[in-house]
């Protein structure tokens, strides 16, 4: 498919700065830009690129000052991140989807099948199970036993939803991705551990994306919650009984312990790690490796393995890095206080 400048343009609601009949038909980072490759500058540390790009057009923040002559068409938007990814949205909506039930699919006579939708070989569909219309459901996923499954999922290859979970509308699972496994509950009888059995279920609501080899633990009873609009990376562990508010993303390898509820618009970076029957606000932001151990309010900035508040975190940083110095500064006046105890005691005893 081939798009014109004009063309994306009026779809980014953008202004033309060079030939309106340029045209594309694939995208391409500036630094390695070729003929009838689009690419965006949003960061004016890389404007450097755009003199020397082979992209046949550039979409470009307004706030870029252009100091040499460019080749390529430019088109001026406010944000060139955010209209880039819509037109890589709207990019991959016009790709062809998978229809069709392979003959090698186990499909249970008692599950329910929607229309327009792709279940792919040695897929396996469970009693009672029902599929919304237009999902894709990969080759080798795995879907138990009374799962109910919305529109227009898509269900990566080698992924597992366990017995009776729901998902809803719109939802992605990556390879890998396991929803609904048993939560961690044992308890200690003096010789070993009894389990404590898990009779709930993981609810995840529309618009819910979930990484690769990332895991979402059914609760002991109720419903284990991702809200609408979660964005979870790979490698990431959702323990039993926890409710992840909406539009909450977390970057790789963040674990979250059981029973804790986690509030809207929260942003944890990678290996993050939240205590058990915890209560964290919105919009709370942790940095990557941040330890959260307890209750948290709204808007908070946390970083470091006890979550500090973040300006106290760098403080705690700068004087980390100098006290070998403090040490040596510590030694010394413990020394002459050592000696001047020392003086005061010989003048006493005279």
């Amino acid at each position: 498919m081939e798009f014109t400048a004009k063309q994306i343009a009026q779809f980014v609601q953008g202004r033309i700065e060079g030939d309106e009949n340029a045209s594309i038909n694939t995208f391409a980072k500036i630094e390695e830009g070729k003929s009838g490759a689009i690419s965006f500058l949003a960061n004016p540390k890389y404007a450097h690129y755009l003199y020397n790009t082979e992209s046949t057009i550039v979409l470009l923040d307004e706030s870029i000052n252009v100091e040499q002559p460019v080749k390529a068409t430019l088109i001026r938007v406010k944000d060139s991140r955010d209209s880039v990814a819509k037109l890589l949205q709207l990019y991959a909506s016009m790709q062809p989807k998978k229809q069709g039930v392979d003959s090698l699919a186990f499909i249970s006579p008692k599950a329910t099948i929607g229309d327009n939708v792709y279940i792919g070989p040695f897929a396996y569909i469970g009693d009672g199970t029902v599929i919304g219309d237009g999902t894709q459901i990969y080759p080798n996923v795995t879907i138990s036993d009374n799962v109910k499954v919305g529109e227009n999922c898509i269900v990566y290859p080698n992924a597992s939803i366990y017995h009776d979970c729901i998902i809803g509308n719109n939802v992605i699972l990556h390879s890998g991705s396991v929803i609904g496994a048993d939560g961690f509950g044992f308890a200690p009888n003096g010789k070993n551990y009894d389990k404590i059995p898990q009779i709930g279920i993981v609810t995840i609501e529309d618009d819910v994306e979930i990484g690769a080899n990332t895991c979402i633990d059914r609760s002991t009873m109720g419903s284990t919650y991702l809200r609408k609009g979660v964005k979870l990376d790979n490698l990431v562990q959702i323990a039993h009984n926890t409710d992840i508010g909406q539009n909450t993303v977390m970057s790789a390898q963040v674990g979250i312990a059981g029973s804790t509820k986690v509030g809207e618009w929260c942003m944890f970076g990678g290996q993050a790690g939240l205590s058990g029957h915890i209560k964290v606000g919105n919009k709370v932001y942790a940095g990557g490796k941040t330890g959260i151990l307890g209750n948290t309010k709204d808007n908070e900035v946390l970083m470091g393995e006890i979550g500090m508040n973040a300006k106290k975190f760098f403080k705690v940083q700068a004087v980390l890095r100098r006290l070998p110095d403090i040490y040596k500064q510590l030694n010394a006046l413990q020394k002459e206080v050592d000696e001047l105890k020392k003086q005061h005691e010989n003048n006493t005893s005279k």
